[in-house]
């Protein structure tokens, strides 16, 4: 037991240049169930968790639908990975993004899914510094309840950016390498090295001491965790025996995920005769499966609430080699209707979906009270572009993965009206996160039947 005392919600176990944040434990649950009595909610109370996941080039849409709508339907081949949780998924059909067609503009289709995506604006045509989209549903969520965490927001990507040049059609390289917008000028670059993710998630934001910290690391191949074991094991005699175990997980797990950038850098050592950045993997799931572990992490120590993830821009030609699809990726995307084509997009498809399957069985699977993580999280994994050789802008591939802390139906198929803005799903979650807008973007109003 805790000698009669709860533990703060927001208690570090720390170190040199180190600061872990702690997973929710039932020592803090005391506190919880205070604060609960205080704004009348059901105790415990556990935070609801946003995030965003992007794909590129659209999807195969007939390998992606489901035939029936409803609770009877069946995961088709490309979302057929997801099996083990469709009971935590919504496959939400019907939805649009008017904003990302060319509405005068002409070409550019890829570089406006992917500006259009979170913001519902259509992106001014320009190669030049004067860019201009609008806020993302993140960043609105951000500057309302971002100060209740350590980390406002989390930006992820698995592609390297590029901030500036002209990369689809006039349109700015900036447009199509951010999902993330703080304003309507003012991107917010995602972090594609897990090893920089590793250290701002756990460093204590000192600058002198980190860099103290990791030259010790490195010169003495010292683990992050060797800097706060006196703060962890003194904690650990004041908790109880399910607290300590799952403390006892929690470190495993921050151990395992520095192990495996550390053999990502030495692997990216090896193989190249130049050294590559730090922590970034050369293979490509390795990278997202990171990426993903380190979000789970993230959320399961309520460093952020918030995050979005491109895992990959949209107009991408990356091959698929480890699937059997050499070919690249928007090149297929263009596909003529050739059916050959279409079949390995589906299977690039199902590729990305696997990934998903796999954060999404990782969130499922951090216990809070008597649900998980995933109970409590609202996560939109989708693409700006249905069919890609058409550059279709409407029924677009979308999932809402989540109950978003009991408030969401989950384990179905719904299927909107055509041409329903996809920002009305944003304003619901938003109201979810206690974030109430009168408009976002082209909406029109929430989602009714969502909630």
């Amino acid at each position: 037991m805790l000698h009669n005392k709860s533990l703060p919600r927001r208690t570090f176990i720390r170190g040199l240049g180190t600061a872990l944040s702690l997973p929710l434990l039932e020592a803090m649950t005391p506190g919880a169930r205070a604060l609960a009595a205080v704004v009348g909610e059901k105790s415990p109370v556990f935070p609801t968790r946003m995030a965003f996941v992007y794909i590129p080039n659209g999807a195969n849409m007939a390998d992606w639908t489901p035939a029936k709508t409803g609770s009877d339907f069946d995961l088709p081949f490309i979302l057929e990975p997801l099996k083990s949780v469709r009971d935590q998924l919504q496959v939400v059909s019907g939805l649009a993004q008017t904003r990302a067609r060319a509405n005068g503009d002409g070409a550019g289709d890829h570089a406006r899914a992917n500006a259009t995506f979170l913001t519902g604006c259509q992106a001014r045509k320009t190669s030049g510094s004067n860019i201009r989209v609008g806020v993302s549903v993140d960043q609105v969520a951000a500057q309302k309840v971002g100060h209740l965490t350590r980390l406002p927001s989390l930006e992820l990507s698995c592609d390297k950016g590029r901030q500036a040049g002209e990369c689809d059609s006039g349109y700015s390289c900036s447009y199509q390498f951010n999902l993330a917008w703080k304003s309507d000028t003012t991107p917010m670059p995602p972090e594609v090295n897990p090893r920089l993710v590793f250290e701002r998630l756990f460093s204590n934001g000192i600058a002198s001491e980190n860099g103290e910290s990791r030259g010790l690391r490195n010169r003495y191949q010292k683990s992050i965790l060797d800097f706060v074991m006196d703060d962890a094991h003194a904690l650990q005699k004041k908790l109880g025996s399910t607290d300590r175990r799952k403390l006892d997980e929690y470190l495993t797990a921050v151990r395992e995920m520095e192990r495996r950038i550390e053999q990502s850098e030495k692997f990216a050592e090896v193989k190249t005769d130049y050294r590559s950045p730090e922590g970034v993997p050369g293979d490509y799931e390795h990278h997202i499966r990171t990426m993903f572990d380190l979000l789970v992490l993230a959320f399961q120590t309520d460093s952020t609430r918030i995050s979005t993830f491109l895992m990959a821009h949209d107009g991408s030609n990356r091959s698929y080699p480890l699937i059997g699809v050499p070919d690249g990726h928007h090149d297929l995307s263009h596909h003529q209707d050739d059916e050959e084509k279409k079949k390995k997009i589906a299977k690039i498809n199902r590729f990305h979906a696997s990934q998903f399957a796999y954060f999404l069985e990782k969130m499922k699977s951090v216990k809070e009270g008597e649900g998980n993580l995933l109970d409590n999280s609202m996560i939109v994994y989708g693409s700006g572009i249905a069919d890609g050789n058409k550059h279709d802008h409407h029924h677009l591939p979308v999932l809402l993965a989540g109950k978003g802390g009991g408030a969401f139906q989950t384990g179905r198929h719904i299927e909107f009206p055509t041409e329903t803005p996809m920002t009305n799903l944003y304003l619901t979650m938003l109201s979810r996160m206690g974030v109430e807008v009168p408009r976002l973007g082209d909406s029109t109003g929430k989602l009714v039947g969502l909630v």
